[in-house]
């Protein structure tokens, strides 16, 4: 069975870095631009700290700091704000996949690597523990507070909590046209558009979405199978059970059921390439892997889906 890194209460959570703010369009790009043309010795400040970083941005101070965190916790640029990262490149730079996020795929691939990472405390916990579907923002304040208070070193305040649920609805939930009081609070999350969570009944209740995710190709969810198998495994096989339930899996973070997750992994041998095979015999469903692959081949599976907007264009 595997477990969650956030049942061992010496887990430390994280809860801030975001400064409140949502991921919002255009910050990907502009962070992955400045690092990468912005080379500078270990000695000198990054570009998020030096002294014409709001000029270079555009924003506040708060902001790009934030700018920083969400590139750093989607994978884009390294911890220390100073590399650009190999799937940095592949999508956001000259000739990637998706520099302006104008494919859904983006927003999905980013969605998995924030959430399916431990480190990004209320994202995690919300995907993967959380135990129903529908919930409001105080019972989900509850929730992480009972985690922090189980970890003997943690300091998280009442008012870092609510912050940070909040910063975490606003990523998938639009705020309705009455509650926007300015620009900013226009711009939504990209992530708002991938449907995970929907607002329902009285003001603060919301829904986890279940089920098929008309945006969510078969390259994104093989590339997460991929990733989850090497994050928590080496055996050369995988069980359904894992896959579909596990803390992390790709069931949890982006909403499967099991009907739906077992429709991709029949597929799953022809949108790897046979890197891996579903098998279904004397009643148990599990993965079997066939050899290893390399990070070039882990990119040309997840590519495949940026290919279907634009067949669906030709079409």
């Amino acid at each position: 069975m595997i477990h969650s890194p956030l049942d061992d209460r010496d887990t430390p959570i994280r809860l801030s870095g975001h400064e409140t703010f949502p991921l919002r369009y255009g910050w990907l790009k502009k962070a992955y631009d400045a690092v990468s043309q912005g080379k500078r010795s270990p000695e000198e400040p990054t570009v998020f700290h030096d002294d014409d970083a709001i000029a270079r941005f555009g924003v506040g101070r708060n902001m790009v700091s934030s700018m920083r965190h969400w590139a750093t916790v989607a994978g884009i640029i390294s911890g220390d704000g100073r590399h650009v990262t190999m799937m940095g490149k592949q999508i956001f730079g000259n000739g990637g996949t998706d520099p302006y996020m104008e494919d859904p795929v983006t927003s999905w691939f980013i969605h998995w690597t924030i959430c399916s990472d431990w480190r990004n405390t209320t994202w995690y916990w919300a995907f993967s523990h959380y135990p129903v579907l529908i919930f409001d923002r105080g019972a989900l304040q509850r929730g992480i507070d009972k985690l922090a208070r189980e970890r003997p070193g943690s300091r998280a305040s009442p008012s870092t909590i609510r912050n940070d649920v909040a910063c975490f609805i606003r990523s998938y939930v639009p705020l309705p046209p009455s509650e926007r009081t300015g620009y900013e609070d226009s711009l939504e999350s990209p992530l708002t558009e991938l449907g995970l969570i929907h607002p329902v009944g009285l003001r603060d209740g919301f829904r986890f979405s279940r089920g098929r995710k008309p945006t969510l190709g078969g390259g994104m969810v093989t590339f997460a199978v991929l990733a989850f198998w090497s994050r928590h495994s080496t055996a050369q096989t995988l069980s359904f059970e894992a896959l579909a339930h596990a803390p992390g899996s790709p069931g949890r973070v982006f909403g499967l059921d099991e009907n739906t997750l077992a429709d991709y992994l029949l597929e799953i041998e022809e949108t790897s390439g046979g890197v891996c095979r579903w098998s279904e015999t004397a009643g148990l469903k599990q993965l079997i892997r066939e050899r290893d692959i390399d990070h070039a081949e882990e990119f040309a599976i997840l590519s495949r889906d940026y290919g279907r907007r634009l067949r669906r264009r030709a079409a």
